[in-house]
């Protein structure tokens, strides 16, 4: 069973095989060290760039200006807030040239907590990649999805941000839920193409032959089937809220989550068909509340659902706090969780008109 993070590093082993990937830049992703969260290992397209994210987005839209198809990575999103402009230009360079020029490149960063970064390794940056028309937006939160949106995202001809949640890069995936041609033991795949500690000068992978599998984008999935309660949710509050569903079964309440996947486009036919059947819903993420993509779903709610409500829509996002702290009773405290989902959707549950 693959990581995540083992995932994309097959998937972006495919894009450069197969389907154009030219470069993987970033700081560190090429040897030896092959990105902190190890996304790169053996990929013989990456190459280390100065700690500069700057020069880094700059550089991918250069190469995919001149016709080549990169992926560069942000380590953290905590420190793309810099190339805001930059990210800016390249999603609206299709549009500004009428069509005339593309910027096929990948963006991928780590976002959100969950593994006690602190102020600066804990960001989530879907609310402002949401603000950046031009660009599509995917965020996995299971390995076999991180495969097939990556790929769709290598082949897109446009630009496409690839949020992955930190705190799910070493999550195995599910039976059922395995990329098609990846051993069965999770050992054997770690023999295959994760690099051993020490000297790596000499070490190259074996990588295994897994096929092109395409995850469109703008398709939710329907992570728990329910009655009483639509949950709309992506990254690593889908394990949550899938968790909290499970709870609440015993009190008679079936929650149905809802994995966006994608944010960009927005799977709002799956959204809306859900919430016509429960007829009250929950969006959930990690992003602080203020200016939240999930408050762009509640108006979208209101707007065209108003009456088919049985209670006002609810957000549960993150505390409009500068920084999550690094106490994991802070770090609690800054972002939803389990208990917190399990309370929302039972009262919601249990509010009548």
């Amino acid at each position: 069973m693959a990581t995540m993070v083992q995932a994309i590093r097959m998937a972006l082993h495919v894009g450069e095989e197969r389907l154009g990937v030219t470069d993987i830049l970033g700081e560190d992703v090429g040897p030896p060290l092959g990105g902190v969260f190890t996304a790169t290992q053996g990929l013989r397209t990456a190459w280390n760039t100065p700690l500069d994210e700057r020069g880094i987005i700059g550089a991918a839209m250069g190469l995919a200006l001149a016709g080549q198809r990169p992926i560069a990575e942000i380590q953290f999103c905590d420190y793309v807030y810099n190339t805001i402009d930059l990210l800016k230009l390249a999603g609206g360079m299709c549009w500004s040239s009428n069509g005339d020029f593309n910027c096929p490149m990948v963006m991928m960063t780590p976002v959100g907590s969950g593994i006690h970064g602190s102020l600066y390794h804990s960001h989530s940056f879907d609310a402002t990649a949401t603000h950046l028309p031009g660009w599509k937006i995917v965020m996995p939160a299971t390995p076999r999805d991180a495969y097939g949106l990556m790929l769709s995202a290598i082949v897109d001809p446009n630009p496409v941000m690839f949020l992955a949640p930190k705190a799910l890069m070493r999550v195995k995936s599910l039976p059922g839920e395995e990329i098609p041609g990846e051993p069965g033991d999770d050992k054997q795949l770690a023999k295959m193409i994760d690099a051993p500690l020490g000297d790596r000068s000499a070490w190259r992978p074996s990588w295994p032959d897994t096929p092109d599998l395409f995850i469109p984008f703008g398709e939710a999935k329907i992570v728990r089937a329910g009655e009483t309660v639509t949950v709309v949710t992506y990254g690593r509050m889908v394990m949550e809220c899938a968790k909290a569903a499970d709870e609440l079964r015993a009190e008679g309440i079936t929650a149905e989550v809802i994995d966006l996947r994608s944010l960009h486009p927005v799977d709002w036919a799956t959204i809306k068909k859900s919430v016509q059947k429960t007829n009250r819903v929950l969006y959930v993420n990690e992003e602080t509340e203020v200016t939240n993509f999930g408050e762009h779903l509640i108006r979208r709610t209101v707007d065209e659902l108003f009456y088919e409500l049985h209670a006002p829509p609810r957000l549960l996002a993150g505390a409009f706090v500068p920084y999550v702290g690094l106490a994991p009773s802070l770090e609690s405290a800054s972002v939803p969780q389990r208990a917190g989902i399990v309370q929302a959707i039972r009262e919601l549950a249990k509010h009548r008109p």
